[in-house]
């Protein structure tokens, strides 16, 4: 049934919310486990959609998927493992999918996937992922909406990636490590998501080294499966962003606990710029209320630039700064697509073009019947409504449901007046 949420705007929140496991990095961690016949242990699980459909795909296969506790799974992918078995309308629901084709052209000589899916946020071919596992000796062609892979033969080269791909990086880390020969990666994209994948891979008998600042050096066993491994997910800076904004928007003396601030530099440091009140206190972030915000210029960048999934989430705060703030995020053309329905809560934003906007504030906003795009704009649509005046009602949420676990009682337990509703 479809579901929405209701906010009723202008609630102080106060308490603590603690973040929990990266969508982005579990999905890695799953899909390696694919290079290893051996038992894998996977803890610190976000429960969200995303990773539960990416297990029904491993399950499948003949996975063997079982849950030892609430976020701790046992994946065994054994001989009965069979990528002809690929659910492809599941494969197809989120972009996490494309991260089982770097280990299945490592293992299987030839296998067929759906497009992945996941967000509207324009354009996002695997084109990068075909043209950097050609390198190693991956044939891929296109079948209409179906990708078909052949790979007798993996051999390591060097490789430039055109772009900080994270999960192009993450899909050649992953084939390199049974490929006969030394990988060189260069431009690789270092996200703290990838770090915690290449932990895994090392745990396993991956043999990868970090050789520049954005070069990976990857010696393959020439086929030869890894062992098994037990491996936690990182906390998720997006999400831990994603409960500061909203705190600093909207709270009352908030503590974001577990909230990774070692790979937050450059979001701490717009926030500063605006006038935001926190404190770094170990691995918490304490938000302080009072704060007066200024307008500012913010870019997307690879990291440790500032994140592309936080840029939505900062929008609604920069309504309430005082000027002219511009915002850039050269990477998707339509990841503006929110800005429109901002705009229906009475936000004045100014799109320049499809990469670019100004953000004009102070202005006050009002509650309205919304549509969630993707996971980061829905995000950015309920921290809208934890600030704007009267009823928010923000439908579409499987979006935001996706990447964000249970969110809205998370919210509550701060004060939050937010509830899920079924129609």
């Amino acid at each position: 049934m479809p579901e929405q949420f209701v906010i009723e705007g202008g609630k102080a929140l106060k308490g603590e919310v603690e973040v929990r496991g990266s969508k982005n990095a579990a999905g890695a961690l799953l899909a390696a486990c694919l290079l290893t016949g051996e038992e894998c242990f996977i803890d610190n699980l976000p429960l969200v959609r995303d990773i539960f459909n990416l297990l029904d795909i491993l399950k499948e296969m003949g996975c063997e998927v079982e849950f030892l506790s609430e976020r701790k799974v046992r994946l065994k992918a054994g001989d009965n493992v069979n990528p002809e078995k690929i659910n492809f309308e599941k494969f197809s629901r989120a972009r996490t999918s494309v991260l089982l084709i770097g280990p299945l052209v490592a293992r299987f000589k030839e296998f067929k996937i759906s497009r992945p899916g996941g967000d509207r946020i324009g354009l996002r071919p695997i084109t990068t992922h075909l043209d950097v596992l050609a390198k190693l000796g991956v044939v891929s062609r296109e079948e209409g909406d179906f990708y078909h892979f052949k790979s007798d033969d993996l051999r390591g080269r060097e490789i430039i990636l055109p772009e900080f791909s994270v999960t192009a990086t993450e899909n050649l880390l992953m084939a390199a490590c049974l490929a006969k020969g030394q990988t060189v990666i260069k431009l690789a994209a270092q996200e703290p998501h990838i770090q915690c994948l290449v932990e895994q891979l090392r745990k396993m008998g991956g043999s990868i080294e970090k050789v520049c600042e954005n070069c990976f050096s990857v010696n393959g066993t020439g086929g030869k499966l890894l062992a098994g491994v037990e491996q936690a997910v990182v906390s998720d800076y997006i999400e831990s962003g994603t409960f500061v904004i909203a705190a600093v928007l909207a709270g009352d003396d908030v503590l974001v606990k577990n909230a990774v601030p070692e790979y937050l530099d450059a979001f701490w440091e717009r926030l500063s710029e605006m006038g935001a009140r926190f404190r770094i206190e170990g691995g918490d972030v304490m938000v302080s209320p009072g704060a007066s915000l200024n307008a500012i210029r913010l870019q997307a960048l690879p990291y440790p630039g500032f994140p592309t999934d936080l840029l939505p989430l900062m929008v609604p705060l920069l309504t309430q700064a005082k000027g002219k703030s511009l915002i850039h995020d050269p990477l998707y053309e339509n990841r503006l697509n929110y800005i429109h329905q901002l705009r229906k809560m009475g936000a004045d934003i100014e799109i320049v073009d499809p990469h670019r906007a100004f953000v004009f504030g102070p202005t006050p906003l009002a509650g309205v019947a919304i549509e969630s795009w993707d996971i980061r704009a829905g995000a950015s649509l309920v921290v809208a409504g934890l600030t704007a005046k009267g009823q928010t009602v923000i439908n579409n949420i499987e979006q935001i449901d996706r990447g964000y676990e249970t969110i809205e009682k998370r919210l509550q337990a701060l004060g939050a007046e937010i509830k899920r509703v079924t129609f």
